[in-house]
């Protein structure tokens, strides 16, 4: 900082400027593209002061499968001379071009349902979701047998391991935010059904399987507080019709009159004949 108050900056930190005779060298660094055939370098987009006397020329890339990249050509040249010399030609992406997915390690980009018959995915030694399997017991006594004897199994699903298996089973599609479980009802909450069979040890209070052959989740983890259409205690109650009571009606509009006879001698007899029919 000078006595003026300004801030003063080195030499190499201020701004290049644009050679023009590098500048001018457009078919010159349009010429050394020699790669590919002339038709897919396309129109000349900018050119760029990287240094004194140092300019590097883009060009519009036509090659398919390449949109979006530019063809760099860098030239320079030597103090008080006007011939322009190439240093490299190179084809790079530009903001909008389509690149290939960053690099992952095989660990980050596996994904459930990955693994097919005949697959083998080897789990580290140092693998954060896994502990030694005496480790389940509290009893100091059978942990010490366990560690001597190798007994069970070598290794087991840690604190970590059981948390991130619990968070993922809940986020997924059988947790309570899946759309299934959304348009359930709300009291169809896997808990309360009766297919549902609850897992044992720390995941027992959030998770269990479900064994209702007909639900969707058949056979698989379910939360608790996820739900379906199926459970158990979902009954559909016939709606009761109320039947209005009407009198009876006869109908003797098509009754065809017939004459009874009378037995000789009897009351009947006296009194005159009337229609079938009629009260």
């Amino acid at each position: 900082m000078g006595n003026n108050g300004l801030v003063t900056r080195p030499a190499s930190a201020r701004a290049a400027r644009l050679d023009q005779v590098c500048a001018a060298a457009v078919e010159v660094a349009r010429d050394a593209i020699t790669e590919v055939d002339p038709s897919d370098v396309g129109d000349h987009l900018q050119a760029v002061a990287e240094g004194d006397r140092l300019v590097t020329h883009y060009f519009e890339c036509r090659l398919a499968g390449y949109r979006g990249w530019r063809w760099a050509v860098t030239v320079t040249r030597v103090p008080r001379s006007r011939n322009v010399t190439i240093c490299e030609t190179v084809l790079l992406p530009g903001t909008d071009a389509m690149l290939a997915p960053g690099w992952l390690p095989w660990q980050e980009r596996l994904k459930p349902g990955d693994l097919g018959p005949g697959d083998l995915l080897p789990t580290p030694a140092d693998d954060d979701r896994l502990q030694p399997g005496y480790l389940l017991s509290d009893d100091p006594a059978v942990e010490e047998t366990a560690w001597e004897l190798g007994l069970g199994r070598a290794r087991v699903l840690s604190r970590e391991g059981r948390s991130e298996a619990a968070q993922r089973w809940y986020d997924g599609d059988h947790g309570p935010s899946a759309a299934i479980s959304a348009a359930a009802p709300a009291a169809a909450r896997c808990g309360t059904c009766g297919f549902y069979l609850p897992l044992a040890g720390a995941l027992r209070q959030a998770f269990g399987a479900c064994g209702n052959f007909y639900a969707p989740d058949d056979g698989r983890v379910v939360s608790a507080d996820h739900g379906c259409g199926a459970h158990s205690e979902t009954l559909i109650e016939a709606a009761e019709t109320q039947v209005e009571e009407m009198p009876t009606v006869y109908d003797d509009s098509a009754v065809e009159p017939v004459a009874v006879s009378r037995a000789p001698g009897s009351v009947e007899a006296a009194e005159p004949a009337e229609p079938y029919g009629h009260p």
